[in-house]
């Protein structure tokens, strides 16, 4: 599934990376255990998190994973902007609960990596 029609499927909206939106995944991985996070680099699924901190950024960016959703109705902050820019990441703010997010994307066709 392309991130645009993720982004409207979850009424994300998408805070930077507007350029790969035409991009298609097929995985995700909700967490907000960033340890739990690196161990996923060969997968690259979509980052589902609650986590909405300069390290979530970090953490990625070590990982080789590069499209964030943040849940819960977390904000970020200027600094994890620049930073996920820096990194050419994509990053949305969705309102939904990571439960109702992940269920959302699983119903429509994303699989977990577990």
């Amino acid at each position: 599934m392309i991130l645009k029609d993720i982004a409207k499927l979850l009424n994300a909206k998408v805070i930077c990376g507007e350029s790969r939106l035409d991009e298609d995944y097929n995985s995700v991985f909700a967490s907000d255990l960033m340890s739990d996070i690196l161990t996923l680099e060969e997968y690259n699924p979509l980052i589902v998190t609650g986590l909405c901190t300069i390290q979530t950024i970090r953490t990625c960016e070590m990982g080789n994973l590069s499209v964030i959703i943040f849940v819960r109705k977390k904000k970020a902050s200027p600094e994890i902007i620049e930073l996920a820019e820096d990194n050419d990441m994509v990053l949305m703010e969705c309102d939904y609960s990571m439960f109702k997010a992940c269920g959302i994307l699983y119903q429509n066709g994303l699989s977990p990596l577990y």
